[in-house]
């Protein structure tokens, strides 16, 4: 499945008033938002090489200013495919509806970045037996490694997509790792979800002759884009048996900052016949599911298992147009995608925990789901020009 890009989250200020631009060209940004409802932290992506000052070897001295306030605000330079060349600026900003807001692109030095203005966070944890975990501010989550399949006290062995729920907006893989009592809220949450082999919170497989067919613990990690705004990372998985199809995947995880949503991108290679990417939730005994077809979206919510600890909402977003259909298979709501061979699969899943606070309800989940499928099918508008 395919999507444009999109989405994202809140600006903080980097860089500190002062001559830290070269002498140069500037680019000029115009950015609309095309709906009629507001945008928080939206993230906007400038590719590379789209303007003079903006190759891949220079966007990571390019500083972004607000044209209405002369402000310089917070950005980052990606590479996203991991080839060593920067793909794309990002940076964050509001937009009211129907709003376009300009900025100037200006070449030179941007200041160094603080640990406070990092907001996204992930890395490959040997102390979880080989666990990948990744954050924002908002979620929490994690996926299996090597490790786990021989650990002697609970082995598992399961492609799932974890989460961790948190209250905070603080940055917290690291310090619950080392104390290392996260089954336990102490105030900030804890780990109470379980995927087990099932597909969690988003984990996906392929789809074949109507059966589910799953990859082992992924094989090796790396990370990409390592923030403050936007985490990019890549995990790998060894060949496994779908139905006589011998099949192997790279998955790549996007997180943004202020997002709920993760997109998560998987480039398969298959021998042996035609598979269809399917990406899927958990369906627990008295999860409530709600699928809407036609926005590509299915959500669930579910009673939080560990005492009186709330609920937990998941839900999965793809493109309408590539939804072949959405089943239920070996305890999983499945959105199946059309076969797609020769381009990578795409599908955005997310979570939202409803003692963290901002998502209280069911109610609020299914708007928050259809807002950011919204936002999804109608990105961003980015026009360039220079002075």
């Amino acid at each position: 499945m395919r999507l444009s890009s999109l989405i994202r989250p809140a600006a903080s200020l980097l860089l500190a008033a002062g001559p830290l631009f070269a002498a140069g060209p500037s680019t000029r940004l115009a950015v609309t938002n095309g709906l009629d409802r507001p945008r928080v932290g939206e993230t906007v992506a400038v590719p590379s090489g789209t303007a003079p000052g903006l190759s891949a070897a220079e966007l990571a001295k390019v500083a972004v200013i607000d044209e209405a306030t002369g402000k310089p605000l917070l950005s980052q330079a990606v590479d996203s495919d991991g080839d060593g060349a920067h793909d794309v600026l990002v940076f964050q900003a509001d937009f009211a509806p129907g709003e376009t807001k300009r900025y100037v692109l200006k070449p030179g030095e941007r200041a160094a970045y603080r640990r406070e203005d990092f907001r996204v966070y992930g890395r490959f944890a040997r102390e979880r037996y080989d666990d990948f975990l990744w954050e924002n501010d908002r979620v929490v989550h994690r996926m299996y490694g090597p490790a786990l399949e021989t650990w002697q006290a609970e082995p598992l062995t399961s492609s799932t997509v974890d989460v961790w729920c948190k209250r905070t907006s603080r940055l917290v893989i690291n310090d619950w790792l080392m104390v290392d009592d996260y089954h336990r809220d102490t105030g900030e949450g804890a780990d109470f979800y379980s995927a087990g082999k099932s597909r969690g919170a988003g984990g996906s497989g392929v789809w074949k002759d109507g059966r589910l067919f799953v990859a082992r613990n992924f094989r090796h990690s790396r990370v990409l884009a390592a923030g403050p705004i936007r985490l990019v990372f890549e995990l790998t998985y060894d060949a496994w048996d779908a139905g006589g199809a011998k099949v192997s995947e790279v998955k790549r995880v996007t997180l943004d900052a202020g997002s709920r949503f993760n997109r998560f991108e998987s480039v398969y290679s298959v021998d042996g016949g035609t598979v269809s990417h399917a990406a899927g939730l958990k369906k627990p005994a008295g999860a409530a599911v709600r699928v809407e077809k036609t926005a590509g979206t299915v959500r669930s919510w579910e009673p939080v298992k560990k005492g009186e600890n709330g609920n937990l909402g998941l839900a999965l977003v793809v493109d309408p147009s590539l939804l072949a259909e959405v089943v239920e298979a070996d305890g999983n709501t499945l959105a199946v995608g059309k076969p797609s061979a020769g381009r990578p699969a795409i599908h955005w899943a997310g979570s939202a925990w409803d003692q963290a606070g901002d998502v209280k309800t069911v109610e609020e989940w299914d708007r928050e789901i259809a807002a950011f499928a919204e936002r999804v099918r109608s990105p961003l508008k980015v026009e360039i020009s220079n002075p």
